[in-house]
């Protein structure tokens, strides 16, 4: 039987996996798809916000030869971090649910059953869209998550939102030769918007490079156009690509079937969690990184949600007689 079972592969769920190891605990991680399945998601070549000493985990230095690390850097750090550790990976299973008691759980996946003392809840949220619950959305050509902007050269695409992935990718597509259109719900580009991003998109927009809809919302989506509604009535806008980069939730379903409850008194439905333990209402079932914001998304990040870890592995060492 193992220790603990940690539910996601990303930096914060290594971090968990790694320290509860060196607690001499047995650990495994169970991950529905691969290792750091989120930064495989993200742009080609994006550049992380933070510096490199903000993202490292169990003391590993994370050299790179530029200010700040990019995906790539990031998806080779985590898997040498992993692999110079010997973290035991199950990846490609789901979890599914999970039944029993601290000391004695079953978590059961699309690939059978695993026995555990304890469970850690590190999934993100990166994986689920938010919906814009308009006509159309479903289309193929309607994508909430971007890459890279070489395949719309001279096509006209519609970025939705304008906080910090729509702003890079309406930049990006600009520059690539795409004709882009930003709609936005309200009245600006957001102020949360990185502070050397924002200036660049606002001036293209002045500029009419990029054409941006403020205080608007899209009633409906079709193979040719984005239907919105504008302060001056409704307006169709040509649309031959469309990224609806709306943000992201953690998946509920999944935290219910878990027995993670969420804070009744918060609007973004965190977990209810002890902040010295992270342990849930439900004994032996602890969260870790931005799971714990619930739909506030940016209340954790890597690098605030990495020292989790280490407040779990101390507590579930120092209690592990008690199993």
């Amino acid at each position: 039987m193992l220790d603990v079972l940690i539910i996601g592969a990303g930096p914060v769920g290594l971090a968990c996996a790694l320290e509860a190891q060196r607690k001499g605990l047995r650990v495994t991680i169970v991950e529905k798809g691969a290792l750091v399945n989120s930064i495989i998601g993200y742009p080609t070549n994006m550049e992380f916000f933070s510096t490199p000493e903000l993202l490292e985990i169990g003391g590993y230095p994370f050299p790179v030869s530029h200010y700040k690390p990019l995906r790539e850097d990031a998806l080779d750090y985590y898997q040498r971090v992993a692999r110079s550790e010997n973290i035991p990976l199950r990846l490609y299973e789901r979890v599914l649910s999970l039944r029993g008691e601290q000391g004695n759980f079953t978590v059961t996946t699309d690939k059978g059953e695993i026995q555990t003392r304890n469970v850690i809840v590190a999934t993100g949220f990166y994986d689920l869209p938010n919906p814009l619950d308009v006509p159309g959305e479903d289309l193929p050509h309607v994508k909430h998550y971007y890459k890279e902007p070489y395949e719309h050269v001279g096509q006209h695409v519609v970025v939705i939102g304008a906080k910090n992935s729509s702003a890079k990718a309406a930049l990006q597509l600009t520059r690539a030769g795409a004709q882009v259109t930003l709609v936005v719900r309200g009245p600006e580009v957001s102020p949360s918007v990185k502070y050397w991003i924002r200036p660049d998109l606002v001036n293209r927009i002045a500029e009419g490079r990029i054409t941006a809809h403020f205080n608007t919302c899209v009633t409906a989506i079709t193979p040719e156009a984005v239907e919105v509604r504008t302060p001056d009535g409704p307006l169709t806008i040509p649309a031959q690509f469309v990224y609806a980069l709306t943000g992201y939730h953690p998946d509920e379903a999944l935290l219910g079937r878990l027995g993670v409850e969420p804070d009744p008194q918060d609007e973004a439905r965190a977990p209810l969690f002890d902040p010295a333990t992270h342990e849930t209402t439900r004994p032996g079932v602890f969260v870790a990184g931005t799971v714990c914001g619930g739909r506030a998304t940016s209340r954790w990040f890597i690098e605030n949600g990495r020292h989790h870890a280490q407040l779990i592995a101390a507590h579930l060492a120092a209690h592990a007689v008690a199993w």
